[in-house]
């Protein structure tokens, strides 16, 4: 019997890949650097830091670290209160108001800054909801790494085995199943460059889901 429900945040909770793809469009322009899309499908799922790591790295880009991470951060909170049509993946907030109203333990654990979690849930007032919220901007080592789900299990209060993850990257998928943690990729309509292969089950509606059917999964 599942116990807890642990969400990963872009792309699953809500679409902001267009918008994220935008602002950092706009911020690798800044920089003078020409970002393919099959370099940028890889950082996804990536903590914003660990991708300024890799640009630093590929593009051998001098400028601080730290100085890079907030111009990064900038672009996207300019974007994101700038941009009304952001809106919650379709089905996700119902099936959220479902697991909490039946009592499951509802985490979310995203690679994104804490600035950027902040404001989508805000936004959408989704913090009732959460027992606990777990960025990426905690950890050294990013999604494909298990840590931000070993962390997520730990304050879940239950074992792996008495979890699930709703991922929708390449990368999260991974670091799910590296720990063992049963993993639904979520595949929506758009085209997307994320393989979902390795998830134990792959939905594309979270009308698919509810608590009664996650509570089930064996």
């Amino acid at each position: 019997m599942k116990k807890a429900v642990i969400f990963d945040m872009d792309g699953v909770v809500v679409n902001t890949e267009p918008l994220s793809h935008r602002a950092n469009m706009k911020f690798y322009k800044s920089l003078g650097i020409d970002v393919t899309d099959e370099i940028y499908s890889t950082f996804i799922g990536n903590s914003d830091r660990n991708i300024i790591q890799k640009i630093v790295g590929l593009y051998k880009l001098e400028e601080n670290e730290d100085v890079l991470l907030q111009g990064c951060l900038d672009y996207y909170c300019d974007e994101f209160d700038n941009d009304v049509s952001i809106e919650l993946m379709p089905g996700v907030k119902d099936l959220i108001v479902d697991l909490y109203n039946n009592g499951m333990n509802i985490l979310l654990a995203s690679s994104s800054s804490k600035i950027k979690i902040d404001r989508i849930f805000t936004r959408f007032g989704l913090y009732p909801y959460f027992s606990h919220i777990i960025s990426g901007q905690d950890f050294e080592f990013s999604k494909p790494h298990p840590a931000i789900f070993l962390e997520a299990v730990a304050k879940s209060g239950f074992t792996a085995d008495e979890c699930i993850v709703i991922e929708d990257s390449t990368n999260g998928i991974k670091a799910a199943t590296s720990a063992g943690v049963y993993c639904i990729g979520y595949k929506g309509e758009e085209d997307s460059l994320q393989d979902t292969s390795l998830a134990n089950e792959v939905i594309h509606d979270f009308k698919e889901l509810s608590f009664e059917r996650i509570r089930d999964i064996k």
